[in-house]
């Protein structure tokens, strides 16, 4: 968990330059917001993710509503969708609260239309109804967030299967390869290629999946000693008899 939360805080792959406007007071200049923005677009292309510097954008919109971009604003939204089942997404939007209605452009802001639709999508990957989730992300109601947005984002579906995969390891230790397909929106050559490239292995006569051994899917029974010395016990007595 430690090392999940240094992680967090300081992703491997951050520019120098980055950490020193994030670990600073930097953070807080207006003047930075462009370079922070460069940085987004980065992690949409490269498969890359840094929720700290993204928050950070947000918060300088907050301080500064000239700045806000709306379609800066459903990226870092994008990224922080395949975070789950950390709350990365909650984060971004409890600093949405103060931003203008709409941008300082000639163009309605796309944000209202598409924070519903983003949220519903969210909140089924934290309830693990993954089947639900495509549904909803292949349907008509979101084609403008896939023809707009999510096609730029590099690996967005393999993020969003990586969550998937999460939650399958933490609960199962074997899995139906049909019900896996349904988590992950693969099929035949697809799926299998998938599972090959996780290590699992599948019974080709049973179409079952094995998952490997990891301290979330294994029930291991605990056994609690409680070890009450004599003269506690007598302490413990007394005191009964005493307020009796």
């Amino acid at each position: 968990m430690a090392t999940i939360a240094s992680t967090w805080a300081s992703p491997p792959t951050r520019p120098e330059l980055i950490e020193t406007l994030v670990s600073g007071v930097d953070r807080y200049n207006p003047n930075n917001v462009g370079i922070l923005e460069d940085y987004l677009y980065h992690q949409i292309r490269s498969e890359e993710y840094d929720c700290l510097a993204n928050l950070a954008i947000l918060k300088l919109y907050q301080f500064n509503p000239d700045l806000y971009n709306p379609d800066v604003v459903i990226n870092i939204l994008i990224k922080a969708l395949t975070s789950a089942p950390f709350p990365d997404f909650n984060l971004c939007i409890s600093l949405l609260d103060e931003r203008p209605p709409s941008a300082n452009t000639d163009e309605p802001d796309p944000l209202p239309s598409l924070l519903p639709i983003l949220t519903s999508l969210y909140n089924l990957l934290q309830q693990c109804r993954f089947p639900a989730f495509w549904a909803l992300y292949k349907s008509d109601q979101v084609e403008s967030l896939r023809d707009n947005y999510t096609v730029e984002c590099v690996g967005f579906e393999d993020a969003v299967r990586e969550v998937a995969i999460r939650a399958v390891k933490a609960a199962f230790t074997s899995i139906g390869s049909e019900r896996l397909g349904t988590y992950l929106d693969l099929a035949g050559p697809e799926l299998d290629a998938y599972i090959a490239k996780l290590g699992w292995t599948k019974d080709s006569s049973t179409g079952v999946i094995s998952i490997p051994a990891n301290p979330d899917n294994q029930i291991e029974s605990t056994v609690v000693h409680e070890n009450i010395h004599l003269p506690q016990l007598v302490k413990v007595i007394t005191h009964a008899a005493q307020t009796a």
